[in-house]
């Protein structure tokens, strides 16, 4: 900041100055308090974590895969049943 003969400019400017850092303050405390109580209602929510998803979404997909096999398996058998089985 550069000096000024105005001893009131030089006031002005220090103030300014003071209550920018200030509001900075202001505002990294108020995105602390959001963020936290953003993350304390995901907790709330009862929310799965993206591994958990994975988890569950790859035991689906085994569990498709192995359906259609089995049912592949059972196709086949029963077309080697006698005409009059079926």
């Amino acid at each position: 900041m550069t000096q000024t003969n105005n001893r009131l400019l030089d006031e002005l400017a220090r103030l300014m100055t003071d209550a920018a850092g200030a509001a900075q303050g202001v505002q990294r405390e108020a995105v602390n308090l959001f963020k936290a109580q953003g993350e304390r209602i995901v907790r709330e929510m009862d929310l799965v974590s993206r591994e958990e998803f994975e988890a569950v979404k790859a035991m689906a997909q085994k569990a498709r895969e192995e359906n259609d096999a089995l049912a592949a398996r059972i196709a086949a058998l029963e077309a080697r049943l006698p005409p009059d089985r079926n």
